[in-house]
């Protein structure tokens, strides 16, 4: 499986290394006197990811593909996003894998890089279905 995702006519479309993933737990805590707290996480899906990603350097036409696709899911509709998903940090050879998550496109931003070439930037949220 390869990373990125699927676009309008089935194409992968590759994002550049150094997508950044952003974590955010959801709970909810009760404090009391003395410096004591309890804590429990919210729902059954509780961890809130962003993730930022780009597609640098590309032309204008792929570029033009990837905007396209994010037009057409308004923010609304979930696609399928393949990250990479570090290994289990237990022994001193990590492997990486790759794990799919579903995620909308909450905004994305095109630059014009050079001559043909455009950078398209964008932020998913992980959405649970």
């Amino acid at each position: 499986m390869a990373l990125g995702f699927l676009d309008l006519n089935g194409t992968q479309r590759i994002p550049d290394k150094g997508m950044t993933i952003n974590n955010q737990p959801t709970v909810h805590r009760a404090r009391f006197g003395n410096g004591f707290e309890q804590r429990v996480e919210t729902g059954i899906n509780s961890l809130a990811q962003d993730l930022n990603i780009t597609f640098q350097d590309r032309e204008k036409a792929e570029a033009d593909a990837i905007t396209s696709f994010f037009e057409s899911k308004v923010g609304v509709d979930s696609f399928e996003l393949t990250i990479p998903y570090g290994g289990d940090g237990t022994s001193g050879t990590e492997t990486t894998t790759e794990r799919v998550i579903k995620v909308v496109c909450i905004s994305w931003s095109t630059v014009y890089s050079y001559d043909n070439f455009y950078t398209v930037n964008a932020t998913f949220k992980r959405v649970y279905e």
